[in-house]
């Protein structure tokens, strides 16, 4: 970059190069670590101003996907393109992507604007263009106020708009992001998590965000991408993700459920469980064959629960009965802890507001309806994550 740009052009989307700019697709792509299979014939395609979120448990290939896009790993098969160019083999300063990572990385003797200068210096950019550009990058993140300071000086926030701002000061068709709120805590990590999403829109910049926190990822994302083992188990946006899951795994993996496992009855619409009948919605056409082994999945928001005063029956499509035995206050919500047998609990959450005054010990008897539960074969683990370690940098 050679002359300064201005002050419009930091806040529009980027010009693109043709239409490609800013795509990233993923062919087939494989990585292992000596016999471990960390990404297994992965193929995605990411498009030009997407926020897109890798989600999934330590070791499901989500990090090395993002070292690979960005150039820090090489892809043992498959291909990567980035802006409708194949990256085989091409060094990360190369590539039209900056990274941002957990640990912000910010060069600790070098004061705010120096370390969002670093990048511009490096490509030899005039020196009043890379003050022009630094104000406006920390202008972006509200940081230009800080300017002279050093990180060791500022708050983990501070830290992670500066590490922004350095990685956006060059406008990179691409921006990688590795777990880069994981260090906040709660408050400001949901602060920022709108704070993204506002600045990938204002920007136009294709975002490709890597996190274990389901949170992060719905809050966020226009598409979230659920990895296991390697590969890809389901891709959607969040809505689809929550409601319609493709596996157990997803569906135990975003928010919290309760599963029923048992034997498939009612031409696939029901599981018979030690506890519950439950009666839900299919998960494939046709549904489960009747008489296999199967498991239901409802969420603890979609049960309702009641003191068991009267023990009659219930004209819910599904009732559990059983004890109380935990009851925690969530502030919006309040959660209930229900032992049905020596083998199977099930929790409810109700709006505070609304929710029953119960106590450990009290008998009893949750419903939901048939709308609220998907049924899965049992041979979907919905634990079974896999993992594969990396090397340690």
């Amino acid at each position: 970059m050679t002359s300064a740009a201005t002050s419009e052009t930091m806040t529009e989307a980027p010009a693109a190069a043709g239409d490609q700019r800013g795509t990233v697709v993923l062919n087939d792509v494989i990585k292992r670590y000596g016999d471990a299979l960390a990404v297994d014939r992965m193929s995605l395609t990411v498009q030009a101003g997407e926020f897109i979120s890798l989600l999934g448990p330590s070791g499901c290939g989500k990090t090395t996907t993002l070292r690979m896009i960005a150039g820090f790993e090489q892809p043992d098969a498959g291909e990567i393109t980035i802006s409708g160019r194949s990256v085989q083999g091409t060094p990360p300063y190369r590539r039209d992507v900056n990274t941002v990572f957990q640990a912000y990385a910010l060069f600790p003797h070098m004061s705010v604007a120096e370390n969002v200068a670093y990048g511009l210096q490096q490509r030899r950019t005039p020196k009043a263009a890379i003050r022009e550009q630094v104000s406006e990058a920390l202008d972006l993140v509200q940081m230009r106020r800080f300017a002279d300071r050093k990180p060791t000086q500022l708050s983990g926030g501070q830290q992670q708009r500066v590490a922004l701002a350095r990685a956006l000061v060059n406008r990179p068709a691409v921006l990688l992001l590795d777990e880069p709120l994981g260090a906040l805590d709660r408050q400001l990590r949901e602060e920022m998590q709108l704070e993204l999403k506002l600045l990938q829109s204002r920007l136009g910049i294709t975002f490709v965000f890597v996190t274990h926190d389901q949170g992060e990822a719905l809050s966020m994302s226009d598409r979230i991408a659920i990895m296991r083992a390697g590969r890809i188990e389901q891709l959607a946006d969040a809505d689809t993700i929550y409601a319609r899951p493709a596996s157990a795994y997803v569906a135990a993996f975003v928010g919290q459920q309760n599963f029923f496992r048992g034997t498939v009855v009612e031409h696939g619409s029901a599981v018979d469980s030690p506890h519950a009948l439950v009666r839900g919605m299919r998960s494939e056409p046709g549904g489960l064959p009747e008489g296999a082994a199967g498991q239901a999945a409802v969420r603890p928001e979609f049960v309702q629960i009641a003191p068991d005063a009267a023990g009659g029956a219930s004209d819910a499509a599904n009732t559990a009965r059983g004890t109380l035995i935990g009851v925690a206050h969530l502030g919006e919500t309040m959660q209930y802890l229900v032992r049905l047998g020596e083998d199977q609990s099930l929790i409810a959450r109700r709006p505070t507001p609304d929710a029953p005054e119960l106590s450990v010990g009290d008998a009893v008897v949750c419903s939901w309806n048939a709308e609220s539960v998907l049924l899965f074969p049992a041979d979907d683990d919905p634990s079974s994550g896999g993992y594969v370690a990396p090397p340690t940098d």
